[in-house]
């Protein structure tokens, strides 16, 4: 599938980083390090603007890289990019460790997996059909 792109920022094009990968490595385009101290949270651009078909949205997800070796994370993962969304792609990363994180310009801040999703449309009803589950949830399948 082809998208168009905007690339505003001074770095390569989103691109994934082996041939199997899910997720297109998003990047940080701002101008000088930025400082994130423990539990606060920064929207970082990214310089990219993207005009997906009908159908699609963008997920962006966190980097586990960056999660398991600095505590990174992004505050709504994962985010979705409408396909009628037209602005900049910004990533809402937070430091969820007890240690200062300095996020350099260019890092490789999150992924951006593309998918396909379906619109629904409602059917009101007095009742559902029956499972063996039924409405167990949270953990009722059993342990792990």
């Amino acid at each position: 599938m082809e998208v168009k792109i905007v690339n505003n920022s001074p770095y390569p094009l989103p691109q994934y980083a082996t041939e199997h990968s899910a997720g297109l490595d998003l990047r940080a385009a701002i101008p000088e390090p930025v400082t994130l101290s423990p539990l606060e949270r920064a929207m970082v651009p990214t310089g990219i603007f993207i005009e997906l078909p009908s159908g699609y949205e963008a997920q962006v997800r966190p980097r586990s890289g960056l999660a398991a070796k600095h505590g990174i994370s992004i505050v709504n993962t994962p985010g979705t990019i409408d396909s009628d969304y037209r602005g900049e792609i910004k990533v809402i990363l937070v430091n969820l460790s007890s240690q200062p994180f300095i996020l350099n310009p260019g890092e490789r801040i999150a992924q951006m997996v593309i998918a396909r999703y379906e619109r629904i449309s409602w059917r009101e009803a007095d009742k559902l059909s029956e499972t063996e589950r039924g409405e167990g949830g949270f953990g009722s399948t059993g342990k792990g």
